[in-house]
């Protein structure tokens, strides 16, 4: 817009200026444009150096904070800088799918700086488990501090797949954890067990205590800390930004990845029914894709997208994607992204999938772009900004 008169304040105009411009991303070499079916899309990468990245979260003033599988925890600039790693981190079993996995920032952490940590706990006797700590990170950025364990999936046992590990905040304050069944056939029958945390979403407050509203709170033999069970291996979750509620996302077997609603006290039916079949191409359990008394899934995929993590988009840059749902995959080497009505999937477009990279996980930073992180040995993070 042209302005044709001197503004009434001559210092006011370089102020507003700057201000719009601190707004923008910062410019980096590596950036490409491309169209998408709701917006064009200015494509940047941010860093390459970190070493298989597993989730992203994001501090009040734009900066990320992310995992690395290894053990590692960072904070990366706006620019793409890497941080050392901060001090302070749990000892973390790194094989298989193990290692340090999920970062969540409470949801006060303007006022208290505390930082969730869900990874693979190191037992005896070689046994490990999924676990959440917290710590709280100092006012440099370097280090974890005061550092308690708040939750251990039990029981321990020996294996190097399937620990899930999200870790969600809702609404009320009360935190969601969700927990893989741990794969093998032995352990797996276990997801139907209410003594057993395999196979479970799980709800307990910010210290680890149980809320007394849990539906298992009180029946003799069940795990109070239970809010759905039956899941196979639940690595993305979310909460809805309208109805409030859970929504995770599992990986099936070969086959029958799924998008569920974790309602309280619901059974969501593996190891006894499943969309997909095992490995082998025999069918799991019976054959069978539902239930009585187990709850179908909102979508499932066929081939297998293998799902990371999921964000609903509720930013500004991306007017088109408002209420969208955003899905890393990794064995899809995309964004999925999935326009919703209410729990119906209108329709689905893959974003990234020319650059060919498993993606790990996915975020909404507060400029509202989209972050996501790539799960490689020089894992990188990716921005989508608007083009225009």
């Amino acid at each position: 817009m042209a302005i044709s008169h001197p503004p009434a304040w001559p210092g006011l105009l370089p102020c507003v200026v700057a201000a719009m411009f601190s707004m923008l991303p910062p410019a980096l070499a590596d950036e490409r444009v491309f169209d998408t079916e709701r917006a064009r899309i200015r494509l940047a990468v941010l860093t390459d150096r970190l070493a298989y990245p597993w989730a992203i979260d994001f501090l009040p003033d734009g900066r990320m904070i992310v995992t690395e599988k290894p053990g590692r925890l960072r904070i990366v600039t706006r620019a793409g800088r890497l941080s050392p790693p901060v001090s302070g981190v749990p000892a973390v079993v790194d094989a298989g799918q193990g290692g340090l996995l999920d970062v969540t920032l409470d949801p006060a952490f303007v006022d208290n700086r505390l930082v969730y940590l869900s990874y693979t706990e190191p037992g005896p006797g070689g046994r490990n488990s999924t676990a959440v700590a917290r710590g709280r990170l100092s006012a440099a950025g370097t280090a974890l501090e005061g550092v308690t364990v708040v939750f251990r999936q039990l029981p321990r046992l020996s294996g190097r797949l399937n620990y899930g590990s999200r870790v969600v905040f809702a609404r009320d304050g009360n935190m969601f954890v969700t927990l893989g069944e741990r794969s093998r056939r032995s352990y797996r029958v276990q997801a139907q067990d209410l003594g057993s945390h395999l196979g479970k979403i799980v709800r307990v407050r910010p210290d680890g205590a149980v809320p007394r509203d849990n539906p298992f709170v009180g029946r003799p033999g069940a795990r109070p800390e239970i809010w759905s069970y039956g899941h196979r291996n639940v690595q993305g979750a979310a909460i809805h930004p309208v109805s409030g509620k859970l929504w995770a996302i599992e990986h099936g077997p070969r086959g029958g990845d799924e998008i569920n609603i974790a309602e309280p006290g619901r059974n969501y039916g593996w190891p006894v029914v499943s969309h997909g079949v095992e490995y082998s191409g025999l069918p799991v359990g019976g054959g069978r894709r539902s239930a009585p008394g187990m709850e179908d899934p909102l979508v499932t995929w066929t081939p297998v997208i293998a799902p990371g993590g999921m964000t609903f988009y509720t930013g500004a840059a991306f007017p088109g994607w408002r209420g969208n749902l955003l899905i890393s995959g990794l064995r899809s080497r995309a964004i999925v992204r999935l326009e919703l009505d209410g729990a119906r999937v209108l329709g689905e477009e893959r974003l990234l999938e020319a650059e060919g990279r498993r993606i790990r996980d996915v975020g909404v930073g507060p400029d509202g772009f989209v972050y996501a992180v790539t799960d490689e040995s020089r894992g990188k993070i990716l921005r989508l900004a608007p083009a225009s």
